[in-house]
């Protein structure tokens, strides 16, 4: 058994993985269906040429226009990413995977070293663990070469061209509904079952929920401007009924309900974590449970993976390594879950948290801005969460749905190996208006509070550290806006003590930065500026009238009591010393090195028991919950959320 003592140091903890050399095999492709293509002309510079990139594609491989519209948009939005891959080797509007020219043999640096389960009641769990290379990619991360082949465009054309790349996707899908035995139909109804192969899923449900949210698209229209200043259009097609039948043309396997616990709108499947002994009678890698009926579930933990799909599967089924809930993959959006609702997966770096939270890997990577999460992924991840939401009555709003880098640390030792994932490149704002839950203005100028909401595709605020450490990064689309120490671009940025260093514009320095859905108590104005209540300090960021990153709102928040000059903040909601029974070791309640001096106010996103889970042997007949008379406030104190004492403070509205 592990150690017993309470509050025994933790040792630096590492979760982040690497990204394995990934050999691409030699595999028999697509039979070209299709001569080589013409020569291409330079395209012009006019902000609809997308759009008869499309028209181009449709007419000379006989694939109907919505279709690869729709088809496009599920993969990118229509964005071109200025040539970069997806974190799955994707490139351009179409998503071609090219992986062994994308990912193969690529590093990242790690953003955080922490004890994934965060409990000092036991040594922390810091396994050796690395990501095996794949001795073959499978065909969902090689369809760009495909593409090359039927259509005769050279692959790095496919790449960095929008018009071929387009191109590219219809060929793709031409081929894919001949293999069918289907004519090249000019009624989009007639092509699902290309769709569902296109996706590049091995199964008939992933296949499905991709082609099914296709036709969504189509159902509904889109038109957006793309990032690269392209104006695209697809209109509605309510009435719109796909022949779903031609599913079991295509050959796919068929996965058979084994219990995961997902909405019946996504594909999801059930690949346990590893629940085992080893060692000096230690063991690995989740702890078994009674949630919700013993301990509610409060949060919802977005995570990327820093590694590709394949090898993070294989390390959440190694017993000395750590856990996590679900995992979803870029590609196509398949969900795979891991551990269950009732069970605590070891995930975020803070037992008080994983006890009572369920934590989603992304496939991604941090510390890559070019690496974008495909909407395939945005949009079975938001599903996901809704499930979720609604069967353990979660809200859905930023104080519950957090980041991994809006975990606190549990004690001060931690703050500064605390993870820092999914980064600023997550688009926040899309994926709450996904869930049906778009950020938006909720009182005038009195309300007292600002919601964070900068224009992510325009909101490029520079970043270093990305490849190396203090070189800049790429300019990219970001969810967060810095913070300063006054109304002045020059002047220091803000400092997190529990840090203890300098401020940085590092990528994984989260010390001076809000992040979009964030809530905040407004402290002062000055022109364009706008000052918050943050880490017990004001801090200043540019809010201009024209181009605001943040909206008003109102809401409820603590200040402490009248007489107190400040008050501690905590990084764990855990009981009082007097609630913990005979054979259960009471855990210290310890301060972090923050206050909230009198004065300054902070927005509450939710009222916490005194809590926690003990649960430390392999059998769970000694696991409970200690529950304590003490009550806590969550509050918004920095990037990271905290803890306040109710007794410490005052509640109040933020516009009295």
């Amino acid at each position: 058994m592990r150690g017993s003592a309470p509050d025994s140091p933790s040792r630096p903890g590492h979760r982040h993985l690497r990204r394995a050399a990934v050999p691409l095999a030699a595999a028999a492709l697509l039979l070209p269906l299709f001569g080589a293509a013409p020569a291409q002309s330079a395209p012009d510079s006019s902000p609809d040429r997308l759009q008869s990139a499309f028209a181009s594609a449709s007419a000379e491989y006989h694939v109907p226009q919505s279709v690869l519209l729709a088809v496009s948009y599920l993969q990118s939005r229509w964005d071109y990413h200025g040539g970069a891959p997806s974190v799955s080797g994707g490139y351009g509007p179409m998503h071609l995977t090219d992986a062994r020219t994308a990912i193969a043999a690529t590093e990242h640096y790690a953003d955080g070293t922490e004890d994934a389960r965060g409990d000092s009641s036991r040594p922390a769990l810091h396994p050796e663990a690395t990501v095996p290379a794949d001795s073959a990619l499978p065909a969902r991360l090689k369809t760009l070469p495909q593409a090359a082949k039927l259509t005769g465009i050279p692959a790095a054309k496919l790449r960095t061209d929008p018009a071929a790349n387009v191109s590219g996707g219809a060929a793709l899908l031409a081929a894919a509904q001949q293999r069918l035995g289907e004519p090249l139909s000019a009624d989009p109804a007639d092509w699902y079952g290309a769709v569902a192969r296109f996706s590049g899923a091995d199964d008939t449900a992933t296949a499905a929920s991709y082609a099914n949210d296709v036709y969504d698209v189509l159902h509904t229209g889109e038109r957006r401007t793309t990032d690269a200043g392209q104006r695209v259009a697809l209109a509605a097609e309510p009435g719109l009924a796909p022949d779903t039948a031609q599913l079991s043309r295509t050959g796919l396997r068929t996965v058979k309900d084994d219990g995961a616990e997902c909405p019946k709108s996504v594909s999801c499947e059930w690949l346990p974590a590893a629940y085992a002994q080893f060692g000096d009678d230690d063991y690995g890698n989740h702890d078994l449970g009674d949630r919700p009926a013993s301990q509610a579930i409060k949060y919802i933990v977005i995570h990327d993976t820093e590694g590709a799909w394949d090898g993070v599967l294989n390390l959440i089924q190694d017993p000395t390594y750590v856990s996590w809930n679900y995992t979803i993959r870029s590609t196509d959006g398949l969900i795979a879950q891991h551990v269950k609702a009732k069970d605590v997966a070891w995930h975020a770096g803070n037992w008080d948290v994983n006890a009572r939270s369920i934590g989603i890997e992304h496939e991604g990577f941090l510390a890559d801005p070019d690496a974008w999460f495909t909407e395939a992924m945005y949009r079975s991840s938001a599903r996901l969460v809704k499930y979720l939401s609604a069967r353990y009555g979660i809200p859905l709003d930023r104080q519950h749905i957090l980041g991994h880098d809006n975990v606190p640390g549990p004690t001060a030792s931690t703050i500064s190996g605390m993870h820092t994932d999914p980064g600023p490149y997550w688009d926040w704002a899309h994926y709450f208006q996904l869930l049906g839950h778009p950020f938006k203005k909720t009182a005038g100028k009195q309300g007292g509070l600002v919601t964070i909401r900068p224009d992510y595709a325009t909101n490029q605020p520079a970043y270093t550290g990305c490849a190396t450490a203090g070189e800049p990064c790429a300019a990219h689309d970001s969810s967060e806006v810095r913070l300063y120490s006054d109304h002045d671009v020059n002047a220091p940025l803000i400092k997190d003590i529990g840090l203890g260093t300098t401020p940085t514009i590092d990528v994984n320095d989260v010390s001076s930065r809000v992040s979009t859905g964030q809530q905040y108590a407004v402290a002062d104005h000055w022109g364009d500026w706008t000052a918050i209540w943050y880490l017990g300090q004001k801090a200043w960021f540019q809010n201009p009238a024209k181009q605001p990153t943040a909206v008003s709102a109102k809401g409820l928040v603590i200040t402490p009591k009248e007489g107190l000059t400040s008050i501690p903040v905590y990084g764990r909601a855990y009981p009082e010393k007097s609630a913990y029974p005979a054979g259960v070791p009471a855990q210290s309640v310890v301060a972090l090195p923050y206050t909230v001096p009198a004065g300054q106010k902070y927005v509450v996103g939710d009222e916490m028991p005194g809590e926690y889970y003990y649960s430390v042997t392999f059998t769970p007949d000694s696991h409970q919950v200690v529950r304590g008379n003490d009550l806590y406030y969550e509050i918004q104190y920095g990037h990271r959320v905290g803890f306040v004492r109710a007794a410490d403070v005052t509640v109040e509205n933020s516009a009295s």
